[in-house]
């Protein structure tokens, strides 16, 4: 099992529950290698059914939705499905602004998100 740094990664039964390590995801390079680790999840690590959690996060830049983005058509290329929970009501609204909300299967707390897939 590879080390991460951006993110923590456990396993609920078949679904890959990955959470953010950082509460602000702002800086380029933390991006790059965040969006480094969640890649290999799918890439690597075969993972078909993965659940970010944004428990810890407060602030997301947008090129942080982009490793998101990339990250969701990499599941969906695997036949796989990307879930998401635990969203901060002021980032939820970041994601309805880009209408992000309608590409991703946005659920409110974790049991919940798990019991969908």
């Amino acid at each position: 099992m590879p080390t991460h740094k951006r993110i923590d990664v456990s396993k609920v039964g078949d679904v890959t529950v990955v959470k953010f390590v950082d509460r602000k995801i702002l800086d380029e390079a933390g991006i790059q290698e965040l969006g480094a680790e969640l890649f290999s999840l799918v890439e690597h690590d075969n993972r078909r059914s993965i659940l970010v959690s944004f428990d810890n996060v407060d602030f997301l830049s947008s090129a942080a939705l982009g490793k998101l983005i990339t990250l969701d058509r990499k599941v969906k290329s695997v036949q796989g499905r990307l879930k998401m929970c635990n969203i901060r009501p002021e980032i939820l609204e970041v994601f309805q602004i880009t209408k992000l909300n309608k590409v991703f299967d946005i659920r409110g707390e974790e049991a919940e998100a798990i019991s969908a897939f």
